[in-house]
């Protein structure tokens, strides 16, 4: 980022920490919480009739209402009223891939952890397990509010990633998801491949859900679940196992230990494919780079350069066959798909 011309140096980074800071982050924490999106539309709504519906201080949510309409979130109108502008909609828990859940997700348990940041800086270790004092994963099993505020937020970045449409399941007879969550990329590649029969796995809180989906997706007679976790089994006999959006919340070590099971579980003749966000190799700022910073300090993993992806298949004995790439741009969800193979030992 370069300071822009005319403008002294410490306003512009001023500027960068009052945008960058938990303000913005938290108004819309506090508007996805209180389902605030739910309650408007486009005729205004008076602050003393929202504050009662979100169970509210009606001075403070003014305050937070009028924050909102300044980022373009709401709109404000005469008479300490609000409406909900297009930018707001996508908050509403009733529209298509809703970002509510995600807000809700990454405002409270994890953005608590980030006051804890310096923790993994100087140990490099996930400063949630320091201030919950338990793993991410471990700490959703023990809180049912917050699981299922996270698998509301997987199962609308559930959706499958456009590279998966290019790929040629003909030769493919049985399709391992390994932590494929509610299963709707399988449910979505069964359906298109009448052929294929599918396992789906993961742990049994996150499987919630998965058995009326894929009926819902009409392929359930054709797939198989399984809760547990991949750290300590895999299903044997598929011929292509696919991690979409898995390895990323691993780092090295674990993330190998992951790759190498299937390695061993892959039937003679079988594929892997991962799909993940891949970290530009260029210069400059862009979105993925604090998406790396939140798997850092949440998870202990991180989003990698193609290089580091495949640096790690090869650590686990496998052999890039292929590649495709989505879109380059600014959003941090583009994905990039690898296909690999067993190398021969």
């Amino acid at each position: 980022m370069t300071i822009a011309e005319g403008v002294d140096p410490g306003e512009q980074l001023l500027r960068l920490h009052l945008m960058g800071g938990p303000w913005i982050n938290q108004s819309l924490y506090v508007a996805a919480s209180l389902g605030i999106a739910d309650q408007l539309d486009a005729e205004p709504v008076p602050i003393s009739y929202l504050a009662k519906a979100c169970q509210a201080n009606e001075d403070a949510l003014f305050r937070f209402c009028r924050a909102l309409a300044g980022l373009g979130v709401l709109k404000a109108h005469s008479g300490r009223a609000f409406s909900l502008t297009e930018l707001g909609r996508a908050l509403r828990s009733d529209v298509p891939n809703t970002l509510r859940w995600g807000i809700m997700l990454h405002g409270g348990e994890t953005f608590r952890s980030w006051s804890d940041v310096l923790h993994t800086v100087r140990t490099g270790k996930p400063a949630f397990d320091h201030t919950f004092g338990t793993p991410f994963f471990d700490y959703l099993a023990t809180h049912p509010e917050y699981n299922d505020i996270f698998h509301r937020t997987m199962g609308v970045t559930d959706r499958p990633p456009e590279v998966l449409g290019d790929y040629d399941f003909a030769r493919s007879r049985v399709v391992a998801d390994i932590g494929g969550g509610i299963g709707t990329l399988l449910a979505t590649v069964l359906r298109a491949h009448p052929h294929l029969r599918g396992i789906l796995q993961d742990l049994p809180e996150a499987l919630r859900g998965a058995g009326e989906n894929l009926t819902a997706y009409g392929v359930a007679d054709r797939c198989e679940i399984v809760g547990a976790s991949f750290f300590d089994s895999l299903p044997e006999g598929a011929d292509t196992f696919v991690l979409s959006r898995v390895l990323h919340n691993w780092g090295d070590e674990q993330a190998v230990t992951l790759l190498t099971g299937v390695r061993d579980r892959i039937a003679d003749g079988g594929r892997l494919l991962v799909v993940d966000h891949l970290l530009p190799d260029a210069d400059g700022f862009h979105p993925a780079l604090l998406a790396d910073l939140q798997m850092l300090v949440v998870l202990g993993g991180k989003d990698r350069t193609e290089g580091e992806l495949r640096a790690l298949l090869a650590a686990a004995g496998f052999a890039v066959t292929a590649q495709w790439d989505g879109p380059v741009g600014t959003s941090p969800r583009v994905d990039s798909m690898i296909e690999a193979v067993p190398v021969v030992r």
